[in-house]
């Protein structure tokens, strides 16, 4: 069914006031819009997450921790330069997106955080560029770089973000940006959910920059997906079994939680092993889900490969109206917005 698919039957009009700008007072605060297996819609409040779960679910959480993968500073030349961390590579290496008015070549040195520190281009790897760094790069970037918040919200990041723009359970530090839907979690929500007998398992999928790139080929099938490191930890893995085997329900919290399990199951192996790699998984409506039975994640932008993702779980029709109906109702969108509960229509 993929070659049918086009990137036009993706869009929708969103009002641009409806781009949160900054997320709710509350973690908990938000509203969430329930998408059943069925099809219908029902508003509710995120406060309302533990009636929709039972004892015996499996949440499934991603822990990865996000980097202050922002730097700004100058070419040797003059010349102003913006560089965003994509992923460390090596202790003193990272693959990064770089902003300048001229790309800069092998050699190149950049001055970045007022002269704080001094990185040299290595070499390209496509739209990316290898950088050497003279000290560990996680510890420059937490201590010069800023929250690399995403491109549509318009204000520069502050000591709100830094808190904020992270979940409250953030453990592997290495994405550049947040698996939103667990932004929702605070830490009395956690031991509700405790209190009800839902298990909780972690993933880690480092987010890249490329999850907010437009998909810019008019037919599905000649997207190529960006790659994104991730790991599922063998107890997940064992317990993921275990939830099926019992009747429970594995439920993803975010987009990147999906793409983790549906990574491992696809990558096979030693069952009592861990699974990691690279992904290059690209979900699209027509695909068949090896775990995943429910989803909680935030709206996502038009035309973007997590639309199509939410999209394959539920329909493409439900998920129509519901975003229709999202927008109607003045839901809030995007990272700092509001969430949903989607139930897979393929659920037995």
């Amino acid at each position: 069914m993929e070659h049918e698919l086009d990137l036009s039957q993706f869009d929708y009009e969103l009002p641009p006031e409806l781009i949160a700008q900054a997320p709710a007072e509350r973690r908990d605060a938000s509203r969430l819009l329930r998408l059943d297996a069925g099809g219908g819609l029902h508003d509710l409040r995120f406060l309302d997450l533990p009636s929709l779960l039972r004892a015996g679910d499996l949440l499934v959480f991603n822990d990865t921790r996000v980097i202050k993968a922002r730097l700004r500073g100058r070419k040797a030349s003059g010349g102003r330069v913006e560089v965003l961390v994509e992923r460390i590579t090596a202790p003193q290496r990272a693959l990064a997106h770089v902003r300048a008015s001229k790309a800069p070549g092998p050699g190149t040195r950049l001055s970045l955080a007022d002269g704080a520190l001094e990185v040299e281009v290595a070499g390209r790897e496509g739209e990316l560029y290898d950088l050497r760094f003279p000290a560990r790069v996680l510890d420059l970037l937490e201590r010069h770089g800023a929250v690399p918040l995403p491109p549509y919200i318009t204000h520069a990041a502050d000591a709100g973000d830094e808190a904020r723009y992270q979940t409250v359970y953030a453990d592997k530090p290495g994405a550049v940006a947040a698996p939103t839907a667990g932004l929702h979690f605070d830490q009395a929500m956690l031991e509700r959910l405790d209190a009800q007998g839902i298990e909780r398992a972690f993933v880690t999928l480092h987010v890249g920059a490329g999850t907010f790139q437009p998909v810019r080929a008019a037919h599905l099938r000649d997207h190529v997906m960006h790659a994104e490191r991730y790991v599922v930890p063998a107890d997940t893995l064992r317990r993921v079994r275990e939830t099926r085997a019992g009747g429970g329900r594995i439920i993803a919290v975010g987009t990147t939680s999906v793409r983790a399990l549906e990574a491992a199951a696809a990558q096979g192996g030693d069952a009592g092993a861990a699974r990691e790699g690279d992904t290059r998984l690209f979900i699209t409506p027509g695909y068949t889900f090896a775990c995943v039975d429910a989803l909680i994640t935030n709206f996502h932008l038009p035309q973007s490969t997590l639309l199509m993702l939410v999209s394959a779980l539920a329909g493409m029709a439900p998920i129509r109206r519901a975003y229709a109906h999202a927008v109607q109702s003045r839901y809030r969108f995007f990272s700092y917005g509001d969430a949903m509960f989607i139930e897979s229509a393929h659920q037995p």
